[in-house]
């Protein structure tokens, strides 16, 4: 396993390939530093005996102790460890840990590697074992670039009049791959070693250039990101007892640009082109990330709900009305809300099913409720803070303003509440929830909570693709007396295995074909 230190110091050598702005910087930018300290604490914490039982797991590859966040879950306890670790690291840098969609991308491949070998003898899942022995070695950190550009929404890959707005490949070489095209709204991509690319959506017979999965070094020769930083101003000349832990985190949400880039065979997870026979597993593929995304959600969403949570009673004991019935009600909702979508997940890993890969896999209906529970509250809960904090949150002076030989001692005077609570610590308070509530990186982890893993609208999709609702109806038939006997009902007695969902999108691309040539 490696650490924080030895993690910095291959990530500051890698080339300068990212775009702030107009300016080419590298790893070294003080601007992308605050999410090198989020990736931090996954690396701390691993060595930390508080943490280790949650942060460590033995590799199914080499038998040895590895990070988690390079470990390819194998049981129910792995998932569940998962969700577990995401929470309590979420705690710690307040909100997304950022390390878990490349992971996530990993487990997804590992299962649509092993599948593709068994359905068209590739030797997919070949490479990626020795892709993924690589990754545990050397305890990496990964970004998922997943969602493509897609130009104009109503038209699939192959209508669009830019052929490159999903990425693509353009040429199939002996030795691998030349891709070209964009991923947006990727997080942490400057501050990783690897971008794993995987597809966005289903893909049609006509797709077959857009169906690729791939893994490349952050610095590969062509990739380039544009990135922007979420930060925090850091104040000088304040006294040390005024420092707060939430100004020394950060995110880079990143436009990624693949400018004709060479991918050699053994990085190649996924090529449409060569085999058009792959095509559907790039639909399989795009799910199944998405579908180990939504789980980790449901360890991280929590993670926030506690953190508002904790925030709004916080500065409802410092207003001095926490012991109001209102109060109460609120924190109820953001309390209850972080428990339902965690018992969700959590109820996901037990009902999970071993992929024929070994991968252990999520129960898909479960994982999406409990997401799509978090997406539908995350403003309610934001309101609800806003609500108890006043505006104060959004108009507080700068924070040296309060230090100033003139003026602090007047500012602080009257940032006095609950008497009982110093005003150097309702500053702290208030600055806290500014940062959380009112700043660039505030905003994004608004919107991340909204649609990050995909929108509440993305797991209806995804809920109700997998729900039998022809054999739910038969209840309301047998108690209307439509139907005189009703069989045995549990909708978790009926799991889609990994195959079975393949099967469906197989037969839905028939299906599409048949009513194509019908129009036609």
């Amino acid at each position: 396993m490696r650490t924080y230190e030895e993690y910095r110091e291959k990530l500051v050598k890698m080339k300068p390939n990212i775009w702030i702005g107009n300016e080419k910087v590298g790893r070294d930018d003080p601007r992308i530093q605050g999410g090198m300290n989020i990736i931090r604490v996954s690396y701390d914490c691993a060595y930390d005996p508080e943490f280790e039982d949650l942060c460590t797991a033995t590799s199914h590859l080499t038998g040895e102790k590895i990070n988690r966040f390079t470990h390819i879950h194998q049981n129910i306890d792995d998932l569940l460890k998962k969700q577990r670790m995401t929470r309590v690291l979420c705690h710690r840098v307040g909100g997304c840990i950022q390390r878990c969609m490349g992971i996530d991308a990993l487990n997804a491949v590992s299962v649509i590697t092993y599948e593709l070998d068994q359905a068209l003898g590739t030797d997919y899942y070949q490479r990626f074992e020795a892709y993924m022995r690589y990754f545990q070695e050397n305890d990496l950190t990964a970004s998922c670039a997943s969602t493509d550009a897609k130009g104009d929404r109503s038209k699939r890959p192959h209508e669009q009049e830019n052929p490159d707005a999903y990425l693509r490949v353009v040429e199939t070489r002996d030795d691998g791959i030349i891709v070209r095209g964009a991923k947006q709204c990727i997080t942490n991509t400057p501050y990783v070693d690897e971008i794993i690319a995987v597809p966005c959506r289903f893909m049609g017979p006509e797709d077959k250039d857009y169906a690729v999965a791939f893994a490349l070094p952050g610095d590969w020769d062509g990739v380039k990101l544009l990135a922007r930083p979420g930060y925090f101003k850091v104040p000088k000349n304040v006294p040390e007892d005024m420092k707060v832990k939430t100004l020394e985190i950060g995110d880079v949400e990143t436009f990624i640009i693949f400018d004709d880039v060479f991918v050699p065979n053994e990085r190649v997870f996924l090529n449409g082109q060569a085999d058009p026979r792959q095509t559907p597993y790039a639909g399989f593929l795009a799910l199944m990330f998405a579908h180990y995304h939504r789980h980790s959600y449901t360890g991280c969403k929590p993670a926030i709900s506690e953190i508002l949570a904790s925030a709004a009673a916080l500065v409802a004991e410092y207003n001095g009305i926490e012991s109001t019935t209102h109060v109460r009600d609120k924190l109820s909702h953001l309390i209850g809300t972080a428990e339902l979508v965690f018992a969700a997940g959590e109820s996901s890993a037990y009902h999970s099913e071993k992929s024929p890969s070994g991968t252990q896999v999520p129960d898909e209906i479960l994982t999406n409720a409990g997401r799509r529970l978090a997406g539908e509250n995350i403003y309610e809960e934001y309101k609800i803070v806003a609500d108890l904090a006043g505006g104060l949150i959004a108009t507080l002076p700068f924070i040296e303003t309060f230090f100033d030989d003139e003026v602090g001692p007047l500012a602080m005077k009257y940032m006095q509440r609950n008497p009982k609570v110093k005003p150097i610590n309702v500053l702290k308070c208030f600055k806290g929830l500014e940062c959380m509530a009112c700043s660039d990186l505030g905003g994004v982890l608004q919107v991340a909570g909204l649609h990050g893993g995909g929108s509440p609208q993305m797991e209806t999709i995804a809920m109700m693709g997998r729900y039998d609702v022809k054999k739910l109806k038969n209840i309301s038939k047998y108690l209307f007396g439509i139907k005189s006997k009703l069989h045995r009902y549990e909708r978790s007695e009926t799991p889609v295995t990994p195959r079975k969902l393949l099967e469906r999108f197989k037969k839905a691309l028939i299906a599409k074909e048949k009513r194509e040539k019908k129009k036609s």
